[in-house]
């Protein structure tokens, strides 16, 4: 066993009540045990036991690992004349998703690995260590295989999003689309994923479609997630909660009965502030969330179409700004609950036993994050319990 001791830290967000003070379990002049991959000891530094390594954290802020709950990283081309046509006021006629999905099936599989790895060394560089990703630009179901597969070689939170919108291939007969989604193509996928997923909306797939989708995945073993309420009021979130989801993302237009669902389950509401950034659509209403008892979560939905972010910092600055979030609200967001989305223990905390995924700040508190915004303040990460960046 190998242990490390990061000491004179500033400040220490655990995420444990018991450990420190308030809901962050914050700890002043801290230190930090490491062995092997686990948090060994948490205290005051001035206890510290000894290790075989030191790092000196040189009285700045500890932070646990941002844990992304939701992305969309297996995909191939570019979207940027979209973007721009957007952000310019102009009109734009090209396939949206379907752009994605004609250049995810055209990529071969080293160049759709090379993007993923690519992005999630980017949000590693920005303290993300843990990640969930999803299917949904192949709509085949070689193409959606493979894009599980692919991403299981990086991550155990694996999401089959076959139902991301109809395939354009099955545009004139929907119900033949979801009779695949729950027929063959979720026997090739379940094998690669933990969980299922489907876009419940307008224009996508309806109440019906979406029990059918996830009740077929349930029966395979995937736990259901759920795209929710995002442009439009809609049975989304219900439905999440009815069929037992471990999260409903996106959370945009929520009825009193939606929040009070939410609020009474074990269903987090994921937000993802940077699709409304990206599309100039209405924020999420946090506050409202979080007075009602509800469990949130921040994640980036990065994907190349409407969130092209894989930045942490960046949505928790945006939670702040525009969605009613206190700075130690939306930090908790950004990791014990994206964990909670995940429903995992062993990580979005600090606390003795959990994984040693860490993020030092280049900055004296936590709160800085959101008070400076789009400076990269992470200075050092810790993965597992190895120094990754």
């Amino acid at each position: 066993m190998t242990t490390t001791v990061i000491t004179n830290i500033g400040s220490l967000v655990t995420n444990d009540e018991t450990l420190g003070e308030g809901p962050l379990g914050l700890i002043e002049d801290a230190a930090v045990v490491i062995e092997d991959d686990a948090i060994a000891w948490v205290g005051p530094a001035a206890k510290a036991p000894s290790a075989d390594g030191a790092f000196n954290a040189q009285g700045r802020a500890l932070i646990p690992g941002f844990v992304d709950s939701h992305s969309h990283l297996v995909f191939a081309g570019d979207r940027t004349q979209e973007f721009n046509a957007r952000m310019s006021g102009r009109s734009y006629t090209a396939g949206g998703i379907r752009t994605t999905v004609a250049a995810t099936r055209a990529a071969t599989d080293a160049e759709l690995e090379a993007n993923l790895v690519r992005h999630l060394h980017e949000a590693l560089r920005q303290g993300t260590t843990t990640f969930e990703t999803k299917s949904g630009y192949g709509l085949t179901v070689e193409d959606e295989a493979r894009a599980l597969r692919i991403a299981a070689a990086h991550t155990d939170e694996v999401t089959y999003l076959g139902a991301h919108i109809v395939s354009p291939d099955y545009a004139d007969d929907p119900a033949a689309y979801v009779e695949l989604v729950t027929g063959e193509m979720l026997e090739a996928c379940a094998p690669y994923a933990r969980w299922v997923d489907v876009f419940c909306e307008k224009g996508a797939f309806d109440g019906d479609q979406a029990r059918a989708i996830l009740t077929a995945g349930k029966a395979k073993g995937l736990t259901p997630r759920i795209h929710a309420n995002q442009l439009s009021f809609g049975p989304g979130v219900q439905l999440g909660v009815e069929l037992g989801a471990a999260s409903a993302d996106h959370c945009t237009h929520l009825t009193d009965a939606d929040v009070d669902a939410l609020a009474n389950s074990e269903t987090v509401a994921t937000l993802l502030p940077g699709a409304e950034f990206s599309t100039r659509a209405q924020w999420p209403d946090a506050r409202r969330l979080l007075d009602a008892g509800a469990t949130v979560a921040l994640s980036t939905d990065c994907n190349p179409g409407s969130s092209y972010t894989s930045s942490m910092p960046f949505c928790l600055a945006l939670a702040v700004r525009d969605m009613g979030m206190t700075p130690d609200e939306a930090l908790w967001s950004a990791t014990a609950g994206g964990a909670r989305a995940l429903r995992r223990t062993d990580i979005g905390r600090v606390t003795p036993g959990a994984r040693a995924d860490l993020a030092l700040l280049d900055a004296p508190s936590h709160v800085h994050l959101a008070y400076r915004p789009g400076v990269p303040l992470v200075a050092a990460v810790w993965q597992r319990g190895v120094r990754a960046v």
